[in-house]
């Protein structure tokens, strides 16, 4: 087997079908879900997917390597539920990992953001790119949230877009801000790093400053500015988060 996909899900009902439907082209696809209460699971089983049950227990690199061990394929390509393959990009991928001449472990996708009907290309979501196809043995996940796939062989980028449709609407936008942000709370405690009153005023409002203004964000119109302050009030409550651990600590 060549190419094995992986999905974890959480009441993704709503995202799962399209999901699946673009992994057409792999081998096998894996949706390793983490107890959800609504008809993912059903959904996925019906679409050929091989469903795993798991509890994320906050930890999406725990779930990431527990798929990997689960794969089948000598690749592994991880696409979220709210992403897709483009056409492009999935013949993009068949072509490098059947080339006979490739000598890379692993390959970073450009993501592209859409967010209520506009494409973001500038401020922090801007030109995201995401290791996410790698051979199943080049490497493990670290980090509980905002996760990273340490590759230790050689990695390329691939040109074709994925595809990202986050956040629909502003009320799931901050549910997924305050969920991450305590994971990312926690992933920095396990870090060592120490939350301050310096990091918890100004860190936030330089992010903002960074993002709007020097990564061009307000380019990007309205959705370029929320995005702007939302992701900087994730870092002021990421650090005010972990002031309130440090200090029950």
């Amino acid at each position: 087997m060549r190419l094995s996909a992986v999905i974890l899900t959480k009441n993704e009902e709503k995202n799962i079908r399209e999901c699946i439907k673009c992994l057409s082209f792999c081998d096998e696809i894996l949706v390793v879900d983490d107890e959800s209460e609504d008809k993912t699971r059903d959904i996925a089983g019906g679409l050929g997917a091989r469903v795993f049950v798991r509890p994320l227990d906050g930890n999406f690199s725990s779930q990431r390597n527990y798929a990997i061990g689960l794969a089948q394929g000598k690749w592994v390509v991880f696409v979220d539920p709210d992403e897709r393959v483009s056409k492009e990009l999935a013949g993009e991928i068949i072509r490098v990992i059947n080339d006979p001449a490739m000598h890379y472990d692993g390959f970073y996708l450009k993501r592209h953001d859409f967010l209520w009907g506009r494409c973001l290309t500038h401020g922090e979501i801007g030109g995201v790119r995401l290791l996410r196809l790698a051979k199943k043995k080049a490497g493990r996940w670290r980090r509980r949230v905002h996760e990273v796939w340490d590759i230790l062989g050689p990695t390329y980028e691939l040109n074709s877009p994925l595809l990202h449709y986050p956040h629909q609407s502003l009320e799931e936008f901050l549910g997924d801000i305050n969920y991450m942000s305590t994971l990312d709370a926690r992933a920095k405690d396990e870090e060592g790093r120490q939350a301050s009153l310096t990091r918890i005023i100004f860190w936030p409002s330089g992010k903002f400053i960074y993002n709007f203004v020097f990564r061009l964000g307000f380019l990007d119109g309205l959705q370029g500015f929320i995005v702007a302050l939302i992701m900087s009030f994730h870092s002021f409550l990421s650090w005010s988060k972990l002031w309130k651990m440090q200090e029950k600590a």
